[in-house]
């Protein structure tokens, strides 16, 4: 019982913190990731089924949001685009991270000369726009979902990585870092219990942040015919799919353009919630 009210407390406090928006924001990120993790329950049916006779049904009762050129649902293909959409911001951002640790970690608790080295890197890689580099590096690996991701990934890991390095660097000169290795903790130690528990939580919300961002641009990757092609339920594969129709069937446009634009917006409201109550 005592458990219980616990419990209940911290939800309650997180609500508070985090406020209305914030609230809001996560209940859209929950739903955007049942419809990731089980399509089937919001939506059962076959997103690639075609139905030629259906073609550009409006919405309606039969079809919540119209139908495509060939007859399929177009809800069914958001709710199951969902995962891919999720995922391959997922899968980007979790890259960047990667890689900005390694780059930030090294600058920021190396020695001086891989600072200088990596610092600069940082920066010349940080002065380009991230889309940019994005399609500067799907032009070198070529189109496909593996390449977009990989691209936009890349392309992120500098941010990652001046965020760390100050943060890392911040925390190794704190009171509290210093006193522990006055006692004579080795540098491992330290690192373990002190400058990693102190650098992930502002990750956490960075890279809460960094998937929206994600999504964005390997979903533009796709509306330009870089990234997932049709059928696939890909949101910017279903932009990209409507765009010569957007005069006479918005809603194969407006459908998948919502779902982008609610879900960066809901990630990128939370993340920005999850940095304002991080623990300095």
């Amino acid at each position: 019982m005592t458990q219980q009210l616990t419990d209940a407390g911290r939800a309650r406090r997180w609500a508070r913190d985090l406020g209305p928006g914030g609230v809001v924001s996560a209940a859209v990120v929950v739903l955007v990731l049942l419809a990731a993790l089980w399509p089937d329950l919001l939506a059962p049916g076959d997103p690639t089924a075609v139905a030629p006779a259906d073609a550009y049904a409006p919405p309606g009762p039969g079809a919540l949001l119209g139908t495509d050129a060939s007859g399929r649902d177009v809800y069914t293909r958001v709710v199951h685009g969902a995962g891919q959409s999720l995922g391959v911001g997922a899968g980007a951002t979790a890259i960047g991270l990667t890689i900005g640790v390694l780059l930030g970690f090294g600058a920021a608790l190396g020695p001086r000369w891989l600072d200088a080295l990596l610092s600069r890197v940082i920066e010349v890689l940080f002065s380009l726009p991230s889309l940019v580099l994005a399609l500067l590096l799907v032009a070198v690996l070529g189109a496909g979902v593996g390449p977009s991701v990989l691209a936009v990934g890349l392309a992120t890991a500098p941010g990652y990585a001046r965020i760390l390095r100050a943060r890392a660097q911040s925390v190794a000169r704190s009171p509290y870092v210093q006193a522990a290795r006055l006692e004579g903790v080795v540098a491992p130690v330290v690192f373990v219990r002190h400058v990693l528990p102190n650098t992930v939580w502002p990750l956490v919300a960075v890279a809460t942040l960094g998937i929206g961002q994600a999504i964005v641009w390997v979903s533009a990757l796709s509306y330009l015919g870089l990234g997932a092609l049709p059928p696939s339920p890909e949101w910017g594969a279903m932009l990209n799919a409507g765009r010569l129709h957007i005069t006479t069937s918005w809603w194969l446009t407006v459908a998948p353009g919502l779902a982008i634009t609610v879900t960066a917006a809901s990630l990128t409201m939370l993340g920005r919630r999850l940095s304002a109550v991080a623990p300095a």
